[in-house]
């Protein structure tokens, strides 16, 4: 069963986050992951939203886990952290 990353993104700092936008879809890639939604439009139709959103499908669960826990990924994640605020969830996908 697929699973998705799903992240809700304010970037506080562009430059900084431009050097972790520069490598996910490669990194992704390699575990398996399409990137299903990757910034564009966003209407905040309740709760509190953010301004950029991403959803990476993966293969499944533990493809997800191994994409987020890989050392290529950890070597860009303190990027990421230094340049926006974010929610970052792994879900299963429906059967």
């Amino acid at each position: 069963m697929a699973a998705y990353i799903i992240a809700s993104i304010e970037v506080t700092d562009p430059e900084i986050y431009a050097k972790y936008t520069a490598h996910t879809v490669r990194i992704a890639g390699e575990f398996g992951g399409e990137f299903i939604v990757r910034g564009g439009r966003v209407e905040v139709l309740e709760g509190q939203g953010r301004s950029r959103n991403v959803v990476i499908r993966f293969p499944d669960f533990a493809a997800a886990q191994a994409f987020y826990a890989s050392p290529a990924y950890q070597a860009i994640l303190p990027h990421a952290l230094a340049g926006s605020t974010r929610d970052l969830i792994i879900v299963d996908g429906v059967a």
